[in-house]
């Protein structure tokens, strides 16, 4: 569908929800997901959450486990090198910034082609070590598996809604009667979600506007290229709109790989011979990948060169899809070349940051002229008015 389209779509839906509420939700439900439901049913049970650690299989279970403490285990560190809360007094004044956790996030899980516990992982973790109280989930009714219920009970999600698309945007950024708004949208989701997020930023919060996934490989003959066609196909796995990129330095390890890419996968993976270490890495820095590998013989060496890139794997054993799901970092990752000015969902994600300001009557009288000639110079008259009746207080 084309972008406009698209807009006009989404614009109605967020329409349609501000007004009808949970009744629009179960019209989308009937409409999008062939799924009846009453409005109560829209939430998913408490048993049915509980249930689900028991429905998984014994290696699932496991599985999800490590998954977590991996990713709990990074943000933990991450958490302990944040900035803090401070403050600063010089000359009667008091200043200082205070950092606290958002009070309510939605996490939109994705589920068209494939389910995603992953995700719930990825999304809720740094959430809830950030101290985010009322951390909700919304996912089509299709993809909410025993493992992702699963998923969201390890992970500390606070409630599910079985919901999806740009309704489950506009849900959680507007409300209803029976999902109450949240203050943050986070997390992945196709074109529509995507949209829903642009049109409704400003209502709610939003981590980022995710395009198609992507990866970008810089190797050298010291590279894998069964490893890298390998990790070429799993990204143009995700969806057919996403791009696999590969920058070689060796045009033998080139020519390895394209051999190696199924025929069906071709149209989403483009590869380039550089044969020069530095024209090779200003490349992939201009490419601002969402993932980047750098399969090297001194992977550190160039990764010291480079400023853009959702999150760097170095090395033949560090591929992508072990960020996907193990390694730690959250896989939520800025896409579009947007690593140029944006940085992935972490812990940094679920705070405010705010300032305070506490001036005694000595030190307002040494900086009211200051502050009163630039009011002057703005034409504010009654911001100058404001800084007048107390210096004539002052006076007195």
């Amino acid at each position: 569908m084309k972008k406009e389209n698209i807009e006009s779509l989404v614009k109605k839906v967020i329409s349609d929800v501000r007004k009808n509420g949970d009744d629009t939700l179960v019209r989308l439900l009937i409409k999008y997901d062939k799924v009846r439901l009453k409005p109560k049913r829209l939430k998913v049970s408490a048993d049915r959450i509980k249930r689900s650690l028991g429905a998984v299989s014994v290696d699932m279970r496991r599985s999800l486990d490590i998954c977590a403490r991996r990713i709990q285990d990074f943000h933990y560190q991450e958490k302990k090198h944040l900035p803090e809360s401070w403050t600063y007094v010089k000359e009667g004044v008091r200043l200082g910034q205070i950092y606290s956790p958002i009070e309510s996030v939605g996490i939109y899980v994705p589920g068209g082609r494939f389910s995603y516990p992953s995700t719930v992982l990825m999304t809720a973790i740094p959430a809830r070590l950030a101290g985010v109280k009322r951390i909700v989930m919304v996912t089509p009714p299709a993809r909410l598996t025993d493992e992702i219920l699963a998923a969201a009970s390890i992970a500390g999600v606070t409630e599910i809604y079985q919901i999806g698309g740009p309704g489950a945007v506009a849900a959680l950024a507007l409300g209803t009667k029976t999902v109450p708004a949240v203050d943050l949208i986070v997390g992945p989701g196709n074109a529509y979600v995507t949209e829903a997020k642009r049109q409704l930023f400003g209502t709610v919060g939003i981590d980022l506007l995710a395009g198609p996934s992507e990866l970008v490989v810089l190797a050298d003959e010291y590279a894998d290229a069964e490893f890298i066609a390998a990790d070429m196909s799993a990204q143009a796995e995700h969806d057919p709109e996403s791009r696999s990129i590969l920058i070689s330095l060796s045009n033998d390890l080139l020519k390895k790989v394209k051999a190696l890419i199924p025929v069906e996968l071709t149209n989403q993976c483009d590869l380039f011979y550089e044969p020069n270490i530095r024209k090779a890495a200003q490349k992939a820095d201009l490419l601002a990948g969402e993932h980047v590998q750098l399969m090297l013989r001194r992977p550190q060496e160039v990764l010291d060169t480079l400023k853009n890139g959702g999150t760097f794997f170095l090395d033949n054993y560090s591929p992508a899809v072990m960020g996907d799901y193990w390694a730690g970092p959250s896989h939520v990752l800025p896409t579009g070349r947007s690593a140029r000015f944006a940085s992935g969902l972490s812990v940094m994600t679920f705070l405010r940051r705010s300032s305070f300001v506490d001036i005694s009557k000595t030190a307002f009288n040494k900086g009211a002229f200051a502050a009163l000639r630039l009011a002057e110079a703005e034409g504010l008259t009654q911001h100058a008015e404001a800084l007048r009746v107390r210096m004539k207080e002052g006076e007195q």
